[in-house]
């Protein structure tokens, strides 16, 4: 059985920073994982994703330069480093694994999910 379990997420100033972790169990973070946000009344759009297998990260153009997906396998936990927040960042965080082809920005490309955790940015 899956589980992904996100923590780290809480309120913040413009400007500032928020590591977010996703412990998963009955999955190994070598393999392909993202980080998604949805703020109220808006879709849930991609953020980042990771491919540790063969190397490679994606980001969504508004936080490229900003955010940072890194994975740690001993501790079997995936993070998304939050830098310089801005308030349009404000949403719920979830972190998604499990792929089944498709777009690593696409919801539907995810099995499994986390519960989320907020992200508030103020100005």
């Amino acid at each position: 059985q899956v589980k992904l379990v996100e923590s780290g997420g809480g309120s913040v100033q413009a400007g500032g920073s928020l590591r977010l972790s996703c412990a998963a169990s009955g999955y190994s973070v070598r393999n392909f994982m993202g980080w998604f946000r949805q703020a109220p009344v808006k879709e849930r759009e991609g953020v980042a994703a990771i491919a540790p297998i063969v190397g490679k990260t994606y980001y969504a153009d508004s936080v490229k330069g900003r955010f940072t997906i890194v994975q740690d396998n001993a501790k079997n936990t995936m993070y998304l480093q939050m830098n310089s927040l801005k308030p349009e960042d404000t949403a719920m965080y979830y972190c998604a694994a499990g792929p089944n082809g498709g777009h690593w920005y696409s919801s539907s490309t995810f099995a499994y999910w986390g519960q989320g955790t907020q992200v508030t940015v103020s100005s």
